[in-house]
């Protein structure tokens, strides 16, 4: 498909962008559209070149740090010898001295609440307002509907006994969190109410009873004429948690935007969110529903002051990364914008509507990007310098632009205070992330040996060493009390019991948020920051030493391994259908994150992450000569028509089995494996972008 472009200042812009920017994000904002096109030709002039450098200085370190594998190939790894040559190259930077970030402007849901936090795709209206939507939710609901009690959901009429249940959970979670003066809540027989701590009182509605702990609001519903109340001694006939504090829009690892018109799509719902008008009509239940943006909910206070608190999570939006260059711009020269620029500039025009209009978003007047896939200090400073060209562009206040930074690759893991240190005005959030920090480290010590397998990476010593590092050098760094430190998904939204059981461990060591799958995931996972006094747990963490970079820098290297076939087998069966079954929906249908169920059936929310390890793994297994391209392309081909047979239910699926050779998304994965030697930093846009692109001709033409 060829895109149909027009001439802004010099830039080769498609019409569909153009007229986006033009007609709909710029009117409202006070930008000039002339003055805004001639500064987006400016700052693609001043940073597109440097993008390239630093793209190109990631190509350079990995094929040093190739070569010294190569020349080791048979020896022991040695710490001080490795550290001394990763030094040597620049891979590893000198470390700052001690500083603290001094961050300003920061809305409260950041700097200084703990709770869970939402990532949903920015392409899917429904999705997006029930993520926007869930900062409060109902635990009885989250409860009743999940197997979070021991049992599945068992759908039909409403079981008392389960109600039972559920009703007695979430009171003695209130016994916990919002303990009375004398009995518990069990024994209540009234709406009048003794708390053993009158300050968690907050205020009333004219059903509910508002508190407040750890940070989090819990609003207890009266009401004897509901269903459920009426059959409750006090006549409560809910609890509602604040839960998804803070949500993140994804343009990156969960969707799939090739071209102008799948950008577009992204920013025009980046914009309802930010207008506050986004809505989204589906059929449920046979009916016509229309979801739009939940309103401020509103209490008196005891002094018979009003008090509003916001209806919506709190939004940030994450840009692609520094990789990837996008054929909705071109560039003087004819070659494509790179996509991380466009994202910056456009996301924080449309941002404007926010906090130049009502501030339904940041009451703080900030504007929320996170920026993944950074490699080193030297990318974190390029992304500084970037949001302030577009701050100059806009008109904004230096810093009002805040910046998220995903911890998830080896060199930046590994300077991770320099990184800090290189946004220290702006940032407002770090987090870890096992999947795409994993691929990273296969890809770079590619050539080191076969790696263990993958279930085994969690327990790897250097994944320890990272996750500790994450918060201990973001303590150290001063982000607690001015920005989130953030943990990883939990991948398996039908497993809520297991959630609740371990998801627990995250706000235990120290941080702040932790990614869940859905609004219900929410719910239950703010019950972990009413258990765990988050900044309690930072103060006892402070004392700490660092994790060492030994162990973080230990290549989790098979040595010794000696795996039969049928492991192999196992090993391969595995990851081919991980693979398969989110590439299949990722090309032919332009999914980007859904529940796709595993090799034992268990759905799992996936993203592209999943595919950077598993087809890093494989093309490691393959170059050391664990596994031969006759077994994978074996593997791959029975795992086919196992994902046919887990997707036989949808209309629009199309099969691959059988049709190997023609299937697009079969070739796709394919290439993943073969070609993933040769990816840079083992990232898997490329492959995906350029398939789906011709699925989409395919299917135009």
């Amino acid at each position: 498909m060829t895109e149909q472009m027009t001439d802004r200042a010099g830039l080769c812009v498609a019409d569909a962008l153009a007229t986006f920017i033009d007609e709909r994000a710029l009117p409202g904002t006070g930008v000039d559209r002339d003055a805004f096109w001639s500064g987006v030709a400016d700052i693609f002039a001043r940073f597109a070149p440097e993008n390239r450098d630093l793209l190109a200085r990631r190509d350079e370190l990995q094929h040093k740090i190739d070569d010294w594998y190569t020349a080791r190939a048979s020896h022991q790894i040695d710490q001080a010898a490795y550290q001394a040559f990763l030094r040597e190259i620049g891979y590893l930077v000198p470390e700052p001295a001690p500083f603290a970030i001094d961050t300003v402007g920061v809305d409260a849901e950041v700097a200084s609440t703990a709770g869970p936090q939402l990532v949903v795709p920015i392409l899917n209206a429904r999705f997006l307002l029930n993520a926007a939507n869930a900062r409060w939710g109902s635990l009885y609901d989250a409860l009743y509907g999940t197997d979070a009690l021991g049992s599945p959901n068992p759908g039909g009429a409403y079981e008392k006994a389960r109600g039972a249940q559920v009703i007695a959970w979430a009171k003695a979670f209130l016994d916990d969190a919002v303990p009375l003066a004398s009995g518990s809540w069990a024994e209540l027989t009234s709406d009048r109410i003794t708390l053993a701590d009158p300050a968690q009182y907050v205020g009333h509605s004219e059903t509910g009873r508002l508190f407040r702990h750890n940070g989090l609001h819990v609003e207890v519903v009266f009401d004897p004429a509901h269903s459920i109340g009426r059959d409750d001694p006090a006549g409560i006939a809910d609890v509602i948690l604040e839960s998804a504090v803070t949500t993140i829009c994804d343009l990156e690892d969960s969707v799939a935007a090739v071209d102008a018109a799948d950008k577009v799509a992204a920013y025009a719902n980046w914009l309802g969110l930010m207008r506050g008008d986004l809505t989204d009509t589906f059929e449920k239940g046979g009916r016509p529903v229309t979801r739009q943006l939940n309103p401020d909910r509103r209490y008196a206070a005891p002094d018979g002051s009003e008090i509003v608190l916001p209806g919506r999570s709190l939004l940030f939006v994450r840009n692609v990364g520094h990789l990837m260059t996008t054929p909705a711009l071109r560039l003087p020269d004819g070659s494509e914008a790179p996509e991380g620029i466009l994202d910056a500039i456009v996301t924080s025009l449309v941002a404007l509507h926010d906090i130049r209009g009502a501030r339904r978003n940041s009451r703080a007047g900030s504007i929320y990007i996170v920026k993944p896939k950074m490699h080193g200090p030297d990318e974190c400073a390029f992304t500084d310098r970037l949001f302030d060209a577009v701050e100059d562009l806009l008109g904004l206040d230096r810093h009002t632009i805040k910046v998220g930074v995903m911890d998830e690759e080896r060199r930046t893991s590994a300077n991770l205070a320099a990184c800090i240190h290189a946004v220290r005005h702006r940032i407002v959030f770090i987090n870890t992330g096992f999947l795409d920090r994993t691929g990273d480290e296969m890809h770079t010590a590619m050539r080191a040996g076969p790696m263990i397998r993958k279930a085994e990476m969690k327990g790897a010593d250097w994944i320890k060493a990272y996750e500790d590092r994450n918060i201990q050098i973001g303590l150290a760094c001063g982000l607690s009390g001015r920005a989130q430190i953030g943990k990883g998904m939990w991948a398996a939204p039908d497993m809520m019991a297991d959630m609740l059981e371990q998801k627990v461990a995250h706000p235990m060591s120290g941080a702040t948020t932790a990614w869940v799958p859905s609004p219900t995931a929410a719910t239950l996972h703010a019950t972990h920051y009413h258990r765990v006094d988050v900044f309690q747990r930072q103060e006892a963490r402070r004392a700490e030493p660092v994790a060492s970079l030994d162990r973080l820098l230990t290549v989790p290297l098979a040595v010794g391994r000696n795996w039969t076939p049928e492991e192999v087998r196992e090993e391969l069966d595995n990851n081919a259908q991980g693979i398969l079954g989110y590439v299949v929906r990722w090309i032919d249908q332009g999914v980007g994150c859904s529940k796709v169920p595993d090799i034992h059936d268990v759905g799992l929310m996936e993203d592209r992450a999943t595919l950077r390890i598993s087809s890093q793994h494989m093309a490691n297994w393959l170059l050391h000569g664990v596994a031969t391209a006759d077994e994978i392309d074996a593997a791959l081909r029975r795992m086919a028509a196992k994902v046919d047979a887990q997707n036989a239910g949808d209309p629009a699926y199309r099969a691959m089995a059988g049709r190997e050779d023609e299937s697009i998304a079969f070739q796709a994965a394919r290439a993943l494996v073969f070609d993933g030697v040769a990816q840079p930093s083992g990232y898997t846009e490329p492959l995906l972008h350029a398939a789906r692109l011709r699925e989409k001709a395919r299917v135009a033409s």
